[in-house]
This record gives structure tokens, C-alpha cells and sequence, in this order.
């Protein structure tokens, strides 16, 4: 028998299987290591995205013309296409949007012409290109293929992205491009840690207060693009610049002070916010400007000279080239065209929303409708068909509850991860609330949707539980997730028919109908 004494045992007394200090640097953790298997389910169920959005791809039109907004960038694709790469939107003297967007769809349109394949088709194509970059992501944020495929198909599943895809509009090519952009920052990332690993293990650590240099950043550089392709396709582009040049400095930094540098916010920025400030602020500017290429190279483009014509050619600004102060010019017509689409100023439509309305989809967006006697396919002597932008809400009305496990895991666990999807989704959603009076949509949404689908595939991560964790706790957690999937894919295939204009009876499309938002 031992005897109780109030004396503490010393450190030498201690038993040895105790746990020592916590490591001084990261583990080297780069990312995923089951390659094959993590490329198999990518394209497995990419293929399934793709079948998706291609089934019926030309279905429905307005008598062979475009649908709700396609009216707008169809034509202007075309005109794309037959004009030299040159729009001038003649039935509004002014195009309001740049243009990468329309010409991605002309190039649809030159392979199968004017018609509903010709015009959606490079949306499709985005569409499916997202769900793989997303499963790419979510797999490299989780370094779980099981979690990446899940947010995969919660992606193809998702009401907003899928009728995005089938319609020939911009939006899902400004998601796409900010989706991509997030994924080569992820990797840049994951390099920098590795970089830092081998100036650690070298010894180079400590050479300078301000710590190692870390070479050229290629993927970085291709945010760059991204961003710049964003901004080509539609302004909106510039919030995710600003966020994400945020997020890339909080990511050198935490690199910097993780392996032990003595000074890292000096580090990073003597380091990394110029070259920084390059690849995310002027590699995306020379990008949008090479996107006007076929306006710099015309000769009838919209305000294409305006110097010496609508403005004068001297003055502070009479040092920038001709060319650059036109299209600052008619840049400046197109904001003035935006901001005068304000609610006070009588701007009003059956269908707009406002954006505290858009995280759980509250106020949808009709794209098409017809119904009566003329419309016929489900049995009944009227039927109707509808195309409705519709956010599944297994999944939009879980984004409030998401959003605060989130900022949760943010504050007190310090996960990056949900930082990370966090940062994208608040670029896609915050800068909207700073203009409430605009006409607004919820199509300006689907930006916002790959990263609440990012967001809610790391919850199902948190409830699938470690693979250290017990054969129970990991057995409960995937059957939470497996039901909770299930769940998603059979409220996608309920909505399925609103979402493509199969026919259904009226009974059935008041059915479909949910809230009385919806109407």
C-alpha cells in the first residue's frame, strides 16, 4: 500500500510517458496524399455534374429566342461572334457588363450556332468546371477526399448553380472565376508552408528577422488571372480582389510566425505584400483591360473616342493614352447607368430581393413561366412550366446555422479553414449591404453559393468526426452525413421539375411553392 502525502513528485519522479512540448513548427502537412483515389471520385462525380447540365441543355426557350435575361446576352454573344469580337448593343446604345462573360457564350454559340445549346453552352461547361474545382478545394481544406466528393455533390445538388448553369447569363462565370481564384490561393498556401518547412530544416529560418525569401509564386499569379477574368466578366469582380488580397497577407503571416521568424508582420510585408499587391491588383487590371482587346483594336466601339470628341484632349489626365481615358470614359457612363438603378429613383421589379434576403434563398428569382391549355405534358388537361432560381433549402436554409459554427470555429478553435471560406463568401455577400437602395436580384447570389456549399462540407467534416476518433463516433457521424446527404439530393429531385420546365399540373406547382415569398 502506498501512503498519502501532500509532497509532489519532481520533475525527475515524473512518469516518462507523459507528453512533451507541443511541436515548435506545423507538421508538414501540404495536402492530400491519395491521389489516384482522389482524382477518381473528382471526375466521378463531375461526370455527374456534367450530365446534369447538359440533359436538355436547349430546353426551354420563348418560341427558339431566349429566356428572362438571356434576352440580353444571347444577342450580344452572337453579336460577339459576327462582329469582329465588337459589341455595341445597339438597342441600348451602352453595354453595361464587360466582356468575357459574352464572349465565352458566343464561343458556344460558334460551335452549335444560335439556338438554346449555342447560347448555354458555355455555361454548362462553368457549371461543371465549379464542381470539380470545388470537390479540388474542399479534399485540399480538409485533406479528406471523402469531405471533398460530399461537397461535390451538395454542388450539383444545389438549385442556384444548377439553373445558373443552364441559362446563358454571367453570373456563374463570375462564381466560377472566384472559385478558381480561392483554390490556386489555397495552394499557394500550402507551397508556402512547404517552402518555410525546407528553410527551416536548413537552418535559414533565422538569417533575417524578417525571414526567408520565398521565391516565385506561380499560383498566386494565377489568382491573378482569375481575378482579372472575374472583373472581365462583371464588376463585382473588384470585392473578391480586395477580400482575398486580405486573405493571401493573413496567410503569409501566419506561415512567417508558425515556423518560428522573429518578425513576421514585417516579414510579410517586406517580403510578400508587393509582390502580393502585383499578382492580385495588377495582374487582374492588365487582364480586364486585355479583355477589351477587340474595343482597343476598333474603331466603332461604344465611346471608343471619346477623347477629342465627348471630352477634351488636355488637361490633368492629358498624359494617359487616348485609349485608356475613353475607356475610363465610358466606364464612367456605365457605373452612372448602375447607380441610377435605385428603388427611390422608381426602379422597381416583381421579382427583385434585397440581400439579407439571399443566404437562405427567401425571395427566388421566376425565370420562365407558361401555363394553360397550349401547354401540355403532365396529364392534365392545363398544365404548367417553370424555371425557377431556387436555392435547395436543405442546404440555403441550414447558411445561417453554418455561418455561426463558422465564426465560432473562427474565434475559438482559430481553423483556418472556416476563415478561409468565410473570407470568399462575406466577398460575395458583405459589399452588397453598402448599396440597399439598387435594384438587386437573387441571381447576384450564385456567386455566394460554391462557398456556402464549401461551408456546410467542413460541418459534415466536423460531424463525420477524426479517423482516430472511435469505431461509435465515427459510425454515428456517417450516418448523420449519409442521411443529411440523402436528404439534399431527394429536396433536388423534388424541385427538379421548377427547376428545367418539365411540365406539371397546377395542383403540383403550388406545391412547389413553399413560402409565400416564393409566389
Amino acid at each position: 500500500m502506498t501512503m498519502l502525502t501532500d509532497e509532489r513528485p519532481t520533475p525527475s519522479a515524473r512518469q516518462p510517458s507523459m507528453l512533451g512540448p507541443a511541436p515548435l513548427v506545423p507538421p508538414p502537412d501540404f495536402g492530400p496524399v491519395d491521389r489516384a483515389r482522389g482524382w477518381v471520385v473528382t471526375l466521378f462525380v463531375t461526370a455527374i455534374a456534367a450530365i446534369t447540365r447538359f440533359t436538355m441543355l436547349g430546353y426551354p426557350t420563348d418560341a427558339g429566342t431566349p429566356v428572362f435575361d438571356e434576352k440580353h446576352y444571347a444577342p450580344q454573344g452572337w453579336q460577339v461572334l459576327t462582329g469582329g469580337w465588337l459589341e455595341d448593343n445597339p438597342g441600348y446604345g451602352l453595354v453595361v457588363h464587360p466582356p468575357i462573360g459574352k464572349q465565352l457564350i458566343a464561343v458556344g454559340e460558334a460551335i452549335f450556332g444560335y439556338n438554346g445549346w449555342g447560347w448555354r453552352f458555355a455555361s454548362a461547361v462553368a457549371g461543371t468546371i465549379m464542381v470539380l474545382l470545388v470537390i479540388r478545394i474542399v479534399r485540399r481544406l480538409t485533406r479528406s477526399t471523402l469531405i471533398g466528393g460530399l461537397a461535390g455533390i451538395l454542388l450539383v445538388a444545389d438549385g442556384v448553380t444548377f439553373v445558373s448553369s443552364r441559362l446563358g447569363m454571367l453570373d456563374i462565370f463570375l462564381a466560377l472565376f472566384a472559385v478558381a481564384a480561392l483554390g490556386c490561393l489555397i495552394v499557394d498556401r500550402d507551397q508556402v508552408r512547404e517552402r518555410m518547412a525546407r528553410a527551416y530544416n536548413e537552418g535559414r529560418i533565422g538569417d533575417s528577422d524578417w525571414g526567408p525569401r520565398l521565391g516565385v509564386r506561380w499560383w498566386r499569379f494565377g489568382a491573378g488571372i482569375m481575378l482579372g477574368l472575374a472583373c472581365g466578366t462583371k464588376w463585382s469582380g473588384v470585392y473578391f480582389i480586395v477580400f482575398f488580397g486580405l486573405l493571401s497577407v493573413a496567410f503569409d503571416v501566419s506561415a512567417r510566425r508558425a515556423y518560428g521568424v522573429r518578425r513576421p508582420w514585417f516579414g510579410a510585408g517586406v517580403r510578400d505584400v508587393g509582390p502580393a499587391l502585383y499578382a492580385l491588383v495588377v495582374v487582374p487590371l492588365f487582364v480586364y483591360l486585355a479583355s477589351y482587346w477587340a474595343w482597343f483594336a476598333s474603331e466603332t466601339g461604344v465611346d471608343r473616342h471619346a477623347v477629342g470628341n465627348e471630352i477634351g484632349t488636355g488637361g490633368t489626365w492629358s498624359f494617359v493614352p487616348g485609349a485608356l481615358r475613353s475607356l475610363w470614359y465610358y466606364s464612367g457612363n456605365v457605373l452612372e447607368f448602375h447607380e441610377g438603378l435605385t428603388n427611390s429613383a422608381g426602379n422597381h421589379h416583381p421579382w427583385e430581393s434585397k440581400p439579407w434576403t439571399w443566404p437562405m434563398g427567401l425571395r427566388p428569382m421566376l425565370y420562365y413561366f407558361a401555363e394553360g391549355d397550349h401547354v401540355t405534358g403532365c396529364g392534365a388537361s392545363s398544365c404548367v412550366k417553370a424555371v425557377m432560381l431556387i436555392g435547395t433549402p436543405a442546404m440555403w436554409w441550414l447558411a445561417l446555422p453554418m455561418l455561426g459554427w463558422a465564426l465560432w470555429q473562427i474565434v475559438v478553435r482559430k481553423d483556418w479553414r472556416y476563415a478561409t471560406v468565410l473570407t470568399a463568401y462575406g466577398a460575395a455577400f458583405l459589399p452588397w449591404l453598402t448599396t440597399l437602395d439598387r435594384q438587386m436580384y437573387y441571381f447576384y447570389a450564385v456567386a455566394l453559393a460554391p462557398f456556402m456549399v464549401m461551408g456546410l462540407a467542413l460541418v459534415l467534416g466536423d460531424i463525420l468526426g477524426s479517423a482516430k476518433a472511435s469505431f461509435e463516433r465515427r459510425t454515428t457521424g456517417l450516418l448523420a452525413v449519409c442521411l443529411y446527404v440523402g436528404l439534399v439530393v431527394a429536396n433536388f429531385i423534388w424541385l427538379w421539375p421548377i427547376l428545367t420546365a418539365v411540365p406539371i399540373t397546377p395542383d403540383t406547382w403550388q406545391h412547389q411553392l413553399w413560402l409565400p415569398s416564393w409566389r
